[in-house]
């Protein structure tokens, strides 16, 4: 009777440390197949991260927003209404205390706000790109020097939205993805 007890206990917590995994990677690529395309302009960091391994960090051109109408606090949660500028690329249109009710919007934290200027400056959610360790840091240096290239928005990251979740898809430079950049 104990053993049996202890058989489907293991057979309970086998089917959770599946499905757990897999409902999130099954919710990611629901975002990737149904969700819009936005480039957003970067500037990245490389650092390293003895649990997370290497990824680049990513800063976006897009991380303010000029407001009058609301007093916000560090931390707090926001969502960013959305679409593209002329040039294709994310531009943030209101931003919201609650979920919008129509149109692409992203969760982003509130990093503090200015009551003077009425500015309040965010970070979005996916600010990480992970690469094979031995790309990362060819990848830092290559980004950094399309940085300074005379050539405007040649660095972006394409970012699937849907429903205000986001997935960091791919890094470009020169609309080449980060990685194959690197091997060139």
């Amino acid at each position: 009777m104990k053993t049996t007890y202890i058989f489907i206990l293991f057979i309970i917590l086998a089917i959770a440390q599946i499905s757990i995994p897999a409902q999130m990677i099954y919710h990611r690529e629901t975002i990737l197949k149904e969700g819009k395309a936005f480039k957003f302009k970067t500037e990245p960091i490389d650092p390293a991260d003895p649990f997370k391994g290497k990824y680049i960090h990513l800063n976006y051109e897009l991380n303010s927003f000029k407001t009058d109408s609301i007093i916000w606090k560090p931390e707090q949660d926001m969502y960013i209404s959305i679409s593209n500028d002329s040039l294709g690329f994310a531009k943030a249109n209101t931003v919201h205390k609650q979920i919008p009710k129509q149109g692409d919007f992203v969760l982003a934290k509130v990093n503090w706000y200015n009551s003077n200027t009425k500015e309040v400056r965010f970070t979005f959610p996916f600010n990480e790109f992970y690469m094979e360790e031995n790309k990362a840091y060819d990848a830092e240096i290559a980004h950094r020097d399309a940085q300074r290239d005379s050539l405007p928005n040649n660095t972006y990251a394409v970012v699937y939205i849907k429903e205000g979740q986001a997935v960091l898809n791919n890094v470009f430079i020169n609309d080449i993805p980060i990685a194959e950049y690197v091997e060139q």
